[in-house]
């Protein structure tokens, strides 16, 4: 854990992944989180609304030195709404890994802390090719990739498109994203479509969506393999970054093992 000099700052995370990060670095500092930060299990702070609807009253309530948020995950109007009222927010924007753990050293400093073990460890297990991306521990396998569609809602269906984090992650694991090329960011693709594109994989998360393999895998072609995947290991930049190559290859082994 990462010393902190002095006092922590009262903060206020709109973000789980931040949440998570902050929670587990600098004990104390947290004083608000939205009702979806569920990580740490434990953690006991005032819940001040949704990522889309925070109660603005209640974060002014709690009087935090600082508020932090995300331009994809939080709505402009209610952080405006924060500076108005003299708060300092704190607004953050990943799109890809290297991204993401570049504004995990600046939410973790603005917080008074110094750089924690676990974003250290969590950089260098991404580093390293994936193992099942190798061969028997050699190089980097570049023919061994996926073409696949990543479902990330249903009613109506929608799946990752160009410039996601999620997507840089499967990228990075051999997975390359059938609609990285889309002009959106999330675009809604009738059912017909994806079960007509030429694809090797698809990949269910189990967030924001639940998917399960009750529901989702049954929409597919038994001829297409389906990945059902930790949606915090696969959306969140946090701790859980560290572990996520190795949870996320296994998912991927266990859906297509003669190839990965």
């Amino acid at each position: 854990m990462a010393p902190v000099s002095g006092t922590p700052p009262r903060v206020v995370s709109l973000v789980p992944s931040l949440t998570e990060a902050v929670a587990v670095t600098v004990p104390g500092a947290l004083v608000g989180a939205t009702d979806w930060c569920s990580h740490p299990a434990d953690l006991d702070v005032t819940r001040v609304g949704g990522t889309k609807n925070p109660d603005v009253p209640r974060i002014l309530a709690l009087a935090p030195d600082l508020v932090i948020a995300n331009e994809e995950e939080n709505r402009a109007p209610d952080l405006a709404a924060l500076r108005t009222a003299g708060l300092q927010v704190l607004v953050t924007e990943v799109r890809d890994l290297d991204q993401a753990f570049r504004e995990l050293a600046r939410v973790l400093a603005a917080c008074g802390a110094d750089r924690p073990r676990w974003l250290e460890e969590a950089e260098a297990a991404w580093w390293e090719p994936p193992p099942h991306l190798t061969g028997a521990g050699g190089p980097p396998r570049p023919d061994i990739r996926q073409r696949a569609a990543i479902p990330i809602w249903r009613r109506p269906w929608m799946v990752l498109g160009r410039d996601t984090f999620a997507g840089d992650l499967l990228a990075r694991m051999g997975v390359d994203n059938a609609y990285a090329g889309h002009a959106e960011r999330y675009p809604r693709i009738p059912l017909e479509e994806l079960r007509a594109a030429d694809l090797d994989l698809v990949v269910l998360p189990d967030e924001p969506y639940r998917f399960t393999r009750d529901d989702g895998p049954e929409a597919f072609s038994t001829r297409t393999p389906v990945a059902l995947v930790s949606g915090r290991h696969l959306t969140w930049y946090g701790p859980s970054l560290a572990e996520a190559p190795a949870v996320l290859g296994a998912a991927l082994r266990a859906a297509y093992p003669p190839v990965l």
